[in-house]
């Protein structure tokens, strides 16, 4: 028996001599290496177009002392109560761990200890990897002997992501607009809950969640006999004033701006995430930031606290790409979902400049005129479509597309997308940079299609530079701290569009607000007439539930949506903000800067002609406007308009 118990001895010795051994060999290789530098600059800088700060992610770097003791108790309570007893790992947590792991076959369950969490702030990714895990043992352990534990922990609370704000200090600030050394008990336990799942646990984003995450954290604290049962009842009932608002700016929508940058960033693979974590990095941003305030001024001289409808608008250079300004929604503080970016919605009208721009590349002209007139569409399957005009207002006669645009009519629009064949139109959507799915119906042409206002922004950029396709970007070139370049974009173009018929079609937009075209009806945009100084191409969009306007100079590209989340139908008195907003901010924005309009093209020609038939105008007409055509494609003395009327009907059954 006693030779059994010291055979038993003189096995189980070995692997803990071998254990020392390999610690003592690993600490003396700690010792020896250059001690690691730990940044104290976790700040993530972005600068506007000017590269005039305009955002920190991190205010100031605080020491340990000026941070509240209620929050270094929840926090060392709920990610590593024994911080201050181990040497960098946490060996009962790792087994437990590696059990959990073993028995789900995942690598779901972690044990990392602050140190490790810290490690991997710094210099490292989040990849679930045995490599990973490695690399981060051995630099927790030199962070252990190079820096004591305050230092250790100190770095960590300064470095943290917090829900896009990174550091105690600017969590603090943002979340409830105090210093961290002045966090009470149940401040602190909402913010110590936040790291575990920033997406998730910020009360900016779901309060709901995060008040269930502090109740956690809060009974580890109890736990823990940090805090008493009176403490922890009365932090639990404290109502807390979450504000969610950065002090680095004077823009209140920057938030939405900011959010953009950040996720753009992490997509960009020539930035390790290590260095994003680490801070410090200069980020030189697309933000115009006059544009910004502009859209900002327009916008929230129409959206007021008691506004119910949501609020939606991006500012884009149609010849880079780049976004000017941005405001993804009413009120960042209660919602930082981005609407800009995020949000598919019906675009309505505003897709009826991609149909009329594919009809001019397959032969139609300004002129080419289709009957307006209550119309059921019968299909082979026996199926109907009965599209109407608003109002229910018709020519009852043909009209020009030209007038088509101005009046926005559906029937002509519809007949335009069967005649031409409902894949077309989705083909050029593609071309310009729409990247939401499609489906071939009829009722496309009238923008039941679900898009972006990215998107439509990023479509539109191609009409607005005559043709060429554009990548939208927030980043123009990022720097590290020692001002070494890490990323520049190259702002590339594509041409994918025809400049002569872009321009046409640039021409026929600005007949939304043309008061030539007054007569059976109305153009769509003439009550912003009064207020327009500069030539612009426009076209709104209007359904039950989505209120839209898109339009551009050769400069700018503005896009502005209205609408609820839930789809509730908009109110007729919400009908004119997004027109008064995008009026408002181009020409605010364009009292400072130059504009300009496009030449005509060598292979154009202007045309005077009757603005609602299309056919030209004789000397005695009552109304004239000027059409462009393709040289060869315009109407003479001797001609009429091209009518597709009849063409149509041997081509597409209908029954009126």
């Amino acid at each position: 028996m006693k030779k059994k118990l010291k055979k038993f001895l003189k096995i189980s010795l070995i692997p803990i001599i071998i254990f020392i051994f390999a610690h003592l060999a690993v600490y003396i290789y700690c010792l020896i290496t250059p001690k690691m530098e730990i940044n104290k600059d976790s700040s993530l800088y972005l600068y506007d177009k000017d590269e005039e700060l305009v955002f920190q992610t991190d205010d100031d770097w605080v020491p340990l002392e000026k941070i509240s003791q209620n929050l270094i108790n929840a926090t060392i309570s709920t990610e590593d109560k024994y911080f201050y007893k181990h040497i960098g790992f946490d060996y009962l947590r790792i087994a437990k761990a590696a059990l959990t792991n073993i028995v789900s076959r995942s690598k779901s369950e972690g044990a990392s200890t602050i140190t490790q969490q810290y490690a991997r702030n710094l210099f490292l990714n989040f990849d679930k990897t045995w490599k990973r895990k490695l690399d981060e043992a051995l630099l927790a352990f030199e962070l252990e002997v190079h820096y004591s534990k305050d230092e250790i922990l100190e770095g960590y609370l300064n470095t943290i992501n917090y829900g896009n704000v990174y550091g105690i200090e600017a969590a603090s600030k943002y979340y409830f607009g105090k210093s961290a050394e002045d966090l009470s008990i149940a401040e602190s336990a909402m913010l110590a809950g936040i790291p575990q799942s920033p997406s998730n646990y910020s009360p900016t984003k779901n309060y709901d969640l995060a008040k269930e995450r502090q109740k956690i954290v809060l009974g580890m604290m109890k736990k823990n006999k940090v805090i008493t049962e009176e403490e922890y009842n009365d932090a639990l009932n404290t109502e807390l004033n979450i504000i969610g608002k950065s002090q680095s700016s004077t823009l209140n929508s920057i938030g939405y701006f900011r959010d953009a940058v950040l996720s753009e960033l992490e997509s960009i693979k020539e930035i390790p995430t290590s260095l994003i974590e680490t801070g410090g990095l200069r980020i030189y941003t697309t933000l115009d930031t006059e544009a910004q305030e502009d859209l900002e001024n327009s916008v929230y001289s129409y959206i007021n606290d008691d506004t119910k409808v949501e609020t939606a608008a991006i500012m884009m250079d149609p010849n880079t790409g780049g976004i000017m300004a941005l405001i993804g929604g009413n009120d960042y503080s209660k919602s930082q979902f981005n609407r800009v970016l995020n949000s598919k919605r019906q675009v309505g009208s505003t897709m009826k400049p991609l149909l009329y721009y594919t009809a001019l590349e397959s032969g139609f002209t300004a002129s080419s005129s289709f009957t307006s007139e209550k119309t059921t569409f019968t299909f082979s399957s026996e199926q109907k479509y009965s599209p109407k005009n608003y109002n229910d207002n018709y020519a009852n006669g043909p009209i020009s597309m030209a007038a088509a645009i101005s009046y926005s009519d559906n029937i002509y629009a519809v007949k335009t997308h069967l005649f031409l064949g409902e894949n077309m139109l989705i083909n050029t959507a593609k071309r310009v940079g729409i990247t939401s799915n499609l489906s071939p119906l009829p009722s496309l042409a009238l923008g039941t299609g679900e898009i972006s206002l990215i998107e439509m922004a990023t479509g539109y950029s191609s009409f607005a530079n005559l043709g060429y396709k554009v990548t939208p970007h927030f980043i123009k070139k990022v720097e590290d701290s020692k001002g070494n370049i890490l990323y520049e974009s190259n702002e590339e173009t594509e041409s994918i569009l025809n400049s002569s018929l872009t321009y046409i079609l640039n021409e026929m937009m600005t007949y939304t607000y043309n008061k030539n075209f007054i007569d059976y009806n109305y153009p769509t945009l003439i009550s912003l007439l009064p207020n327009i100084t500069h030539k612009y191409a426009i076209k709104s969009g209007t359904t039950d539930t989505d209120l839209w306007i898109m339009g551009y100079t050769p400069e700018v590209v503005l896009g502005v949506w209205n609408g609820y989340d839930d789809n509730s139908i908009v109110e007729s008195t919400e009908y004119s903000y997004h027109k008064n907003i995008w009026i408002d901010t181009m020409e605010t924005y364009f009292k400072d800067h130059d504009t300009s309009w496009y030449e005509i093209p060598d292979n154009v020609v202007g045309v005077l002609v009757d603005p609602i038939t299309g056919n030209i105008a004789s000397e005695d007409s009552e109304k004239k406007e000027m059409f462009y055509y393709l040289k060869g494609t315009e109407p003479t003395i001797d001609s009429s308009s091209k009518d597709l009327e009849s063409v149509f009907k041997e081509e597409v059954k209908t029954s009126e």
